[in-house]
């Protein structure tokens, strides 16, 4: 694992730091009083405290995002993040334990590809892809050469040292706003992306979607009020031209998967005609502490 983001976890049981330990062919993390955290053969630690409350996307949903991303279908998002990691890092303070490397951190990372875009685009940055999916993290850990992929629930105490982060990145994931204000450094952003209301407004009505709640920008705000204030909010919006079967697979990567009959959704998208016009419409607000 990366040290120089090892440097910045800690124990998710007595908080002290972790170091890596190598002893008869296995890895893990260690603390100085001995808690002991397995690093997967896929390259992720598992830092979790006992068990999670829920096991987050499945692996079908894993690979229908991981095949749609890879299309560069959501390529709007990941260059709107790293359009604001730039501007975003210029504030960080330098962290005195790794010195010239920021540590940007993905909390709800899934795949890892917008955090590697991020890292791609900002030099000289390590990053930490953190889920509580283990099919997602086993692809994390490989999208880039600077990502350290550890298994966590976000909604608990992050494992990490307070003020280690420069940049935390939050897309279409749990809000935590305590402790992503906590982990923050001084001059540090959070960057959130939210679906916008027309978020793939072409298919909502036509497959019966779940519809993007009115009131989400209230409750992003709800989430992290008395932790942040809102710098900036921008819209950022694309039309995709999909077929049938590239519908089939950005649906089965979302949150409609765990409430659609799957024949019923298969016989709706039978009907739609190609090439199918798709919305994505997001917003990206930059926060700082």
């Amino acid at each position: 694992m990366d040290s120089r983001v090892v440097a910045r976890l800690r124990c998710p049981v007595c908080h002290d730091p972790l170091a890596e330990v190598v002893a008869g062919g296995s890895r893990s993390l260690r603390c100085p009083r001995r808690h002991s955290f397995d690093i997967a053969r896929q390259g992720y630690v598992n830092l979790l405290t006992g068990r999670a409350p829920n096991s987050g996307d499945t692996a079908e949903m894993v690979a229908a995002r991981a095949e749609f991303l890879s299309a560069g279908h959501y390529d709007v998002i990941s260059a709107a993040l790293a359009t604001a990691a730039d501007a975003g890092l210029a504030d960080a303070a330098p962290d005195p334990v790794a010195g010239a490397y920021p540590l940007v951190v993905d909390a709800g990372a899934g795949t890892g590809r917008h955090l590697a875009a991020v890292l791609a685009a900002v030099p000289e940055t390590v990053g930490l892809a953190l889920d509580i999916a283990k099919p997602a993290l086993r692809r994390a850990a490989r999208a880039h050469q600077r990502i350290t992929a550890a298994l966590a629930d976000t909604w608990q105490r992050l494992p990490l040292a307070d003020a280690s982060t420069a940049l935390l990145l939050n897309v279409f994931a749990p809000r935590n706003g305590a402790e992503f204000r906590r982990v923050l450094a001084p001059g540090g952003r959070l960057l959130v992306v939210t679906p916008a209301d027309d978020h793939l407004t072409e298919l909502v009505a036509a497959l019966g979607l779940l519809r993007v709640d009115p009131a989400k920008a209230d409750r992003v705000s709800a989430s992290l009020a008395g932790h942040f204030t809102e710098e900036s909010t921008t819209v950022h919006r694309q039309e995709l031209t999909l077929s049938r079967a590239e519908v089939a697979t950005l649906v089965g990567m979302g949150p409609s998967a765990w409430h659609t009959d799957p024949a019923e959704l298969a016989a709706r998208i039978d009907t739609l005609g190609e090439p199918v016009r798709v919305t994505v419409a997001v917003r990206l607000g930059t926060y700082r502490p």
